[in-house]
């Protein structure tokens, strides 16, 4: 700035310039120039602060006026917000399958999952039950309902299943492990796995792990009653034909005992 001054002052440097150049120098007004001029904004930039705000505080204003033109708005157009009401979650379904000698449902009544969730039971046996089971929407349950003497289908979806039930019997019509499988693959989650209810449908399978425990222990420890297994009758039959090549043997894989020998008798 210094320099120009210095320069500007000087007459030869004046008198060199264009004719008119240096009009508006010699008016009396020539220290202030308009607002609008280009030239003065660029020699005299405005403060920043003054200009604009900061980030933060221009968000703020926005929110600001855009939360007083809502509480401005007539009342016609919007309706001022009630009273925000409690979140009510719906109870959990209990699913018990048992026969009717238990009532399950006095057991949880006044219960509630951590204090806050109600527990709804409902109680059926197998034979009262069909099922649906979705990979995405888990499992839908259909029950049997007598009412008025007339039976009637309640279909509802389990968040838990309580099976005190045995799920296989050699009886007819008996067999409702498809059930278990159902139940499984809806995703239920059960107080006692399915994996071991579907386990526990073969009683054999059963023995098997026994004998598994009775090898890692000894005897001893965990004893077990002494038993053959055959996967059908044919064996059976063979054996009635070896009762008098010995009293301990084997046939074909198949072990032969003093007991079963006896019992063929």
């Amino acid at each position: 700035m210094n320099f120009l001054r210095r320069r500007l002052s000087d007459s030869s440097f004046v008198a060199n310039l264009p004719n008119g150049y240096m009009t508006d120098l010699q008016r009396p007004d020539s220290s202030t120039s308009s607002p609008a001029s280009p030239a003065m904004e660029r020699r005299h930039p405005q403060p920043l602060a003054a200009s604009f705000s900061s980030p933060g505080s221009s968000l703020f204003s926005s929110f600001s006026s855009a939360m007083k033109q809502t509480s401005a708005a007539p009342s016609g157009l919007m309706e001022p917000p009630g009273p925000s009401s409690p979140v009510v979650q719906r109870p959990r379904i209990l699913l018990v399958i048992d026969d009717a000698h238990t009532d399950w449902a006095k057991y949880f009544h006044g219960k509630k999952v951590n204090g806050e969730i109600e527990i709804r039971v409902e109680q059926a046996e197998f034979s009262e039950l069909n099922l649906a089971a979705y990979v995405t929407g888990g499992c839908m349950v259909d029950m049997q309902v007598l009412r008025n003497g007339t039976k009637v289908v309640r279909s509802f979806k389990p968040d838990f299943i309580l099976v005190r039930q045995h799920a296989y019997s050699m009886a007819l019509g008996e067999d409702y492990r498809s059930l278990v499988i159902g139940l499984q693959y809806g995703g239920l989650p059960a107080v006692n796995s399915l994996y071991s209810v579907y386990n526990f449908c073969s009683k054999p399978w059963v023995f098997s792990q026994l004998i598994k425990i009775f090898h890692s222990l000894g005897p001893e420890k965990f004893p077990l009653v002494e038993q053959t297994f055959f996967p059908n009758h044919k064996p059976m039959e063979r054996g009635r034909t070896c009762m008098g090549l010995g009293k301990r043997q084997w046939r074909e894989g198949n072990l032969i005992t003093d007991d079963f020998l006896s019992a063929s008798a």
